[in-house]
């Protein structure tokens, strides 16, 4: 049953009407639930509802469901799955005092693991509601969350790539020249993963086979995605098509989902699909979730809540299905929901930390599109700080610039400069390859060679029909 909540400064009275109303006004500015009209209309108002938020137990979301149990089934997976064992240590907590707790040294890695699954997304999206960035860095930097197919990813002490290739028209040569660029940086540990231009079953078993052939030739401890439709990976599954990982885009609602033309049956079908593969060498997770604030909201399907706890509903979708990777496309939906460089980084904070204390194995596409306030430095800072906070992995892209979703994010050079900065390492097998093909003089300083692997310089003489 929803109830209201009061809270008095001074000689006012603020009133919220129910559990969704004070989240959305506790929510830091954002320009996307400013379009929504859930926002606080002013600063005094938002502080007053964290005020208000931090005394609400922890209890009270299971008992108060944001969107009605009945009419949406990422409800009913929140609480059908929710564990009250895990759930027993913080039980007796306020909002405020799982702040608290979080922040305190009692709550260890070892701690933070255990209880996870008595977490709920909307207690997570509450918490990080009144906890400033450096609070959300540190506990993330505690959760740790590992995940393996041909290698491991989340790993303390490591920071993981996506290579990303994509081509405005998926040139073959265009789309190779880009992964030839990115492995010799040391990217691509995460996944090779490309968005197809043309989005078809033919054009992805197409792509897969490509890579598929470049990580058999050279034997590269990583693996290869397709980021079509979850529907079109199980069709190439079907046809034979060498499918490593299955990608999906996921929200936090049954009527986003719907919007994106899936549901968790389907899912679970890709799943099984895809593990039955059996193609990992050293595990099995075998999806691949994106996510992104402000995509309930652009499918009219937040339900009036606020556009950060949509997405943290997202993550009970993920953690369902054991993926090896989820990432948040942090800035991609444009400044319509999030305005300017200090709200994408606020939002790259958030989800990172909300995903990882539900077990979920967060990387983020540090990014931004053309039309918002921001640029490469907001994106430096950002790129910086998820790499103290224990991010699992970012992109590669070449020149940082898409030039086929025509978007800005990371370079392969910045995902460089993160780990030698910060002293992160590729997944452990990867960085083996890395060794083993010269490719790297030095792994731990992360040293590129001065010359070209001999086996990659033979391909290109190939190539060239032999001549240097």
């Amino acid at each position: 049953m929803s109830q209201s909540y009061r809270y008095t400064l001074g000689s006012k009275t603020y009133q919220f009407n129910n559990l969704a109303q004070l989240m959305a006004k506790a929510t830091p500015q954002r320009s996307g639930d400013s379009l929504a009209g859930v926002i606080a209309s002013s600063a005094e108002e938002r502080a007053v509802a964290q005020m208000t938020l931090a005394e609400v137990p922890l209890k009270t979301f299971l008992n108060d469901a944001l969107i009605p149990y009945e009419d949406d089934e990422i409800t009913r997976l929140i609480i059908d799955e929710h564990d009250t064992n895990a759930f027993a240590a913080i039980a007796h907590l306020t909002v405020g005092d799982f702040r608290n707790w979080l922040l305190s040294d009692h709550a260890t890695s070892h701690v933070l693991a255990t209880i996870r699954a008595g977490i709920t997304p909307e207690m997570a999206a509450a918490v990080s509601k009144i906890m400033r960035n450096q609070d959300l860095i540190l506990v993330a930097k505690k959760c740790h969350v590992t995940t393996a197919f041909r290698n491991t990813i989340g790993l303390p002490g490591h920071l993981s790539t996506r290579l990303q290739p994509n081509h405005p028209t998926d040139n073959v040569n265009g789309i190779a020249a880009s992964i030839l660029d990115g492995l010799l940086y040391g990217s691509g540990d995460a996944v090779i993963g490309i968005n197809p231009a043309t989005d078809n079953v033919a054009q992805a078993i197409k792509l897969m086979r490509l890579m598929d052939d470049v990580i058999e030739k050279y034997q590269i401890p990583t693996q290869s995605c397709v980021l079509t439709h979850v529907t079109n990976t199980i069709e190439c599954i079907e046809a034979g098509a060498p499918v490593d990982l299955v990608f999906q885009s996921i929200g936090g609602t049954e009527a986003t989902n719907s919007s994106f033309g899936f549901n968790l049956n389907t899912l679970a079908e890709a799943q099984d699909a895809a593990q039955s593969l059996k193609r990992g060498t050293v595990g099995n997770n075998v999806m691949y979730f994106e996510t992104g604030q402000g995509s309930s909201l652009s499918a009219n399907a937040h339900h009036g809540l606020d556009q950060q706890t949509c997405e943290t509903r997202a993550y009970a979708v993920a953690r369902k299905f054991k993926p090896l990777l989820v990432n948040t496309v942090v800035g991609f939906i444009g400044p319509e929901y999030l305005f300017d460089g200090k709200e994408i980084t606020r939002a790259g904070f958030e989800d990172h930390f909300c995903a990882k204390l539900l077990g979920v194995p967060m990387g983020c596409d540090v990014c931004y599109t053309n039309h918002a306030e921001a640029d490469q430095n907001d994106m430096d800072n950002l790129l910086t700080l998820l790499g103290v906070a224990g991010c699992s992995f970012v992109m590669g892209i070449p020149g940082s610039d898409d030039i086929m979703l025509n978007y800005q994010t990371t370079s392969f050079h910045d995902a460089l400069y993160a780990r030698r900065v910060l002293g992160l390492r590729p997944a452990p097998e990867f960085e083996l390859w890395l060794a083993k093909m010269n490719i790297m003089t030095d792994t731990q300083q992360h040293i590129l060679s001065d010359t070209l692997p001999s086996q990659f310089a033979r391909s290109l003489k190939a190539l060239s029909g032999g001549q240097p």
